[in-house]
């Protein structure tokens, strides 16, 4: 299964990038599966950002959230503006 990640604010500052596709091993079906992976894969920040926000397909979604293949998955810390 293939994958699109978005990468935002910090996040995006932190991994050098806006985002990445990603091919999952099996067993990945779910937005927190996928950040563990990502996590394992040297993305640390994401186990360590504070209210982690994250989106499949622009719409809001919570760790047990399904993906597949194809989707796009943006993961975002809570950001302010002035």
């Amino acid at each position: 299964m293939s994958v699109n990640i978005l990468y935002f604010a910090s996040l995006r500052e932190a991994f050098g990038t806006a985002g990445e596709t990603v091919e999952l091993p099996a067993g990945i079906a779910s937005v927190g599966q996928l950040r563990d992976w990502l996590v394992g894969q040297g993305r640390a920040e994401l186990a360590t950002a504070r209210n982690l926000r994250c989106a499949v397909n622009q719409e809001m979604a919570k760790a047990d959230a399904a993906i597949r293949d194809g989707d796009e998955i943006a993961f975002f810390p809570p950001v302010t503006g002035g």
